[in-house]
């Protein structure tokens, strides 16, 4: 029994924000792809939020998924949204702008900056179409 609530819980138990950030980080990394941590949040769980820079005053951001995109089987899984530039780039004052709204809203998120000309996320698996 105890070996089952045990199971339970670590199918539940979601990695700390700051563990994450620090393996995207190194992901980045391992690809040869510059990524900083713009805005330290919580450690605990801070909602993540990930701004590529294409180096041209555009981009795109992703941010966390509301819990109704989540999958039941892995409950524990960060996954991401884009809210902007996936189509087509966007500007960085709009994405910037959106930026600071969420930070009025949540001033515990955390802000990871990508710098990479092809746009590219290294969200595999991770990033939701749509809400």
């Amino acid at each position: 029994m105890a070996a089952q609530q045990s199971l339970v819980l670590l199918k539940l138990m979601r990695l700390k924000s700051a563990i994450w950030v620090a393996a995207y980080i190194r992901r980045c990394a391992v690809e040869g792809v510059f990524a900083a941590v713009r805005r330290h949040g919580a450690d605990e769980a801070g909602a993540i939020f990930i701004k590529i820079n294409r180096l041209d005053g555009t981009g795109a951001l992703y941010a966390p998924a509301p819990q109704t995109a989540f999958d039941e089987a892995r409950p524990a899984d960060r996954i991401f949204i884009a809210v902007a530039g996936v189509e087509m780039p966007t500007a960085d004052t709009d994405i910037e702008a959106r930026l600071a709204r969420e930070l009025r809203f949540d001033p515990d998120l955390w802000i990871i900056e990508v710098e990479d000309r092809a746009g590219r996320n290294f969200l595999e698996n991770l990033v939701r179409d749509s809400i």
